[in-house]
């Protein structure tokens, strides 16, 4: 889908920085509505959606960005509500303070943390998700084998 502006709108944004700036927020924004509306409707079609690989209690996929994502945020996921979260793995130290022993188990501790991302990260990130849930999709389709 290519969005169409018209040659009025460049020639008044021309001598205007402000405007074309503006211009330029509307277009990511739009793009990434347009992809949370593809990701959430891709999860939910991901039924049941799969753990998350060496997690005991999260369903959710990776959105690896590769050398686009902001190098300094944790594992970025997308669950099955189709929303990008930062996937915190740890040990509950609580857990094991409360129940006198160190159990796998009750001492694992998987935290989503949602995040809110600028629209040109939430494009990256989103498309990068969709991209592995599509193919989640497509193995399912093929069938074992």
């Amino acid at each position: 889908m290519f969005i169409r502006v018209s040659v009025y709108t460049f020639a008044a944004m021309a001598g205007d920085p402000i405007l074309r700036k503006a211009q330029a927020d509307i277009v990511l924004q739009r793009t990434a509505d347009q992809l949370h509306e593809l990701l959430v409707a891709a999860c939910a079609d991901l039924r049941p959606f799969p753990s998350f690989p060496n997690a005991l209690f999260t369903n959710a996929i990776e959105c690896d960005p590769a050398g686009a994502g902001d190098p300094d945020r944790g594992c970025v996921v997308v669950s099955e509500d189709g929303e990008l979260y930062e996937l915190e793995m740890g040990i509950d130290h609580d857990a094991i303070e409360l129940t006198g022993s160190w159990d796998p188990v009750t001492a694992r501790k998987e935290t989503l943390k949602k995040l809110d991302l600028h629209p040109r990260d939430y494009i990256i990130y989103a498309y990068n998700g969709l991209m592995a849930v599509t193919e989640e999709l497509l193995e399912r389709a093929e069938g074992p084998g």
